[in-house]
């Protein structure tokens, strides 16, 4: 599937003599979850002025890109603390500068920054009631809604102006929050974006440890920290020189609490294979959901004398899955072989970053080439992740046509893509989704795609493999079946919500 929009990637660094180049390999590691645009902001006190200041850098484009120039961090992004984020817009227009993140202001309190991950369900009820008080935007980003939320609280302390503001969100979100005395991480209620704790022992002249929190553990890996835990849904972490200590907020949300629904494309697409998510190792979970399709959709019996089917990837997202079920096809009787008959060029950015459908389109073939010696005369048995428009699996199954596959069949590791996102992913218009074009028939959508037969993951299979494996319940699994765990505002559309 790679015509999905992905939300974000935050870390946050406290306690750190290198924190800024920290938070830079972190967000290196957590490239993959935003494209658009990236930034640091950190805490440091102004020699000239004695008095904390938070310096910031934010730019278009990838991390690498960005952060160029070496001086940034020896003579800007100073401090022992801060917060990083890479963007993929879900509400507010990528193109507008005012929406990159991290978000840092100067308000009664001091310094405030925040980065977030997720998607408001309440954004125009919140800032409609904001635009009626006279309130002035900077940016059409559901984000500036919590930091206007916090500087208007009647609390007095900060960490309680941001527990106020928490109180009155729905929909999903992982903060961090950069104060000028403390790093603060927060989960909401329903628990829909990861959201980890790692630490490194002792680097400072200190006791105390230095402390992280990111999107995925895998940040953890990049700067030799050790993961302690995810952070719990509503829960509330506070950072600080006398150490992490942690609340929770829901205790004032209670009759918005609607159970936990961890977003179960984290393990179908979104997150690395190398990352520890929900309590689960990626790999592992997107395995057994192979295996789960080869019980779902096993590959085709051949004629006898025949060579046996071969399977391959669609790279990378579905490498894994695909792994799980050529292993899980075998035990079940059906002869079959992995391979490689899909390269893929790592120096093109992923499809869906295209602007428009025609530049998604003709992305395809610079980003994807076909192994022929592989590929020549064999039944090939195509596995994704999933299908969202179905632009690139068409193409793709024309360019595994052309190197001469006998037949081609699709496999999809995951059900239909029927309903939109509201928590955070930028889903096409409903009536784009394939799925709804040809009714949820999968004949019809394998004709469009030209594929011999197509057979996708069931839902109750895709929730049975993800709560076997992970040891964990409370998914949450809308856009596949329509279901959404917390109320969203009635005929709010992404464009709505762009404002």
């Amino acid at each position: 599937m790679k015509q999905l929009n992905e939300y974000c990637g935050i870390f946050g660094i406290f306690n750190s003599h290198d924190a800024a180049r920290q938070i830079y390999f972190g967000l290196h590691a957590l490239q993959h979850r935003g494209q658009e645009s990236c930034g640091i902001v950190t805490s440091t006190i102004d020699e000239n002025k004695q008095r904390p200041v938070m310096p910031v850098h934010r730019g278009a484009g990838l991390v690498l890109d960005v952060f160029d120039d070496s001086d940034l961090f020896v003579s800007k992004l100073l401090g022992t603390k801060g917060i990083g984020h890479n963007r993929y817009s879900t509400s507010g227009a990528s193109n507008n500068r005012a929406n990159f993140q991290p978000m840092a202001v100067s308000y009664r309190n001091g310094n405030l920054a925040i980065g977030h991950n997720g998607n408001l369900s309440n954004a125009r009820e919140l800032r409609r009631a904001f635009s009626e008080r006279g309130t002035l935007f900077q940016s059409t980003s559901d984000t500036e809604l919590i930091l206007h939320l916090v500087a208007q609280s009647r609390r007095h302390k900060t960490v309680d102006q941001i527990i106020d503001a928490l109180t009155q969100l729905e929909g999903a979100f992982s903060l961090v929050f950069l104060t000028d005395k403390e790093l603060i991480a927060v989960r909401d209620p329903n628990g829909f974006r990861p959201l980890a704790l790692g630490v490194i022992e002792s680097t400072l002249d200190s006791d105390q440890p230095t402390y992280c929190v990111a999107s995925e553990t895998c940040a953890f890996d990049m700067i030799g920290a050790k993961f302690v835990r995810d952070v719990e849904p509503g829960e509330v972490l506070i950072i600080d020189d006398q150490g992490c200590r942690t609340g929770n907020f829901t205790n004032y949300t209670l009759p918005r609490r609607f159970g936990t629904s961890q977003c179960v494309f984290e393990y179908v697409y979104f997150s690395r294979p190398d990352s520890k998510v929900f309590g689960a190792m990626v790999d592992k979970v997107r395995r057994k959901i192979g295996k789960q399709l080869a019980h779902d959709a096993p590959v085709p019996t051949v004629r006898k004398g025949d060579k046996k089917p071969i399977v391959i990837s669609v790279p990378d997202s579905s490498n894994t899955a695909a792994l799980g079920f050529v292993s899980e096809c075998r035990k079940l009787g059906y002869d079959c072989k992995y391979e490689i008959g899909l390269i893929r060029n790592h120096y093109v950015g992923r499809t869906f970053i295209a602007p428009g459908q025609n530049s998604r389109e003709q992305k395809v073939r610079s980003k994807f080439n076909t192994v022929k010696g592989v590929l020549k005369d064999r039944v090939v048995v195509m596995v994704d992740d999933s299908i969202v428009r179905g632009t690139t699996a068409q193409a793709l199954v024309r360019m595994v046509r052309a190197a001469g596959a006998r037949e081609v069949h699709f496999r999809v590791a995951s059900p239909m893509v029927i309903s939109p996102c509201f928590y955070g992913m930028d889903f096409p218009d409903p009536n784009e989704l394939i799925a709804n074009k040809y009714q949820q028939n999968e004949q019809a959508i394998g004709d469009w795609l030209g594929v011999d037969s197509i057979a996708y993951l069931s839902h109750d299979g895709l929730l049975t493999a993800v709560e076997a494996s992970s040891k964990s319940s409370g998914f949450c699994s809308a856009c596949f079946s329509g279901n959404y765990p917390v109320p969203v505002e009635a005929g709010v559309t992404k464009e709505e919500n762009d404002w």
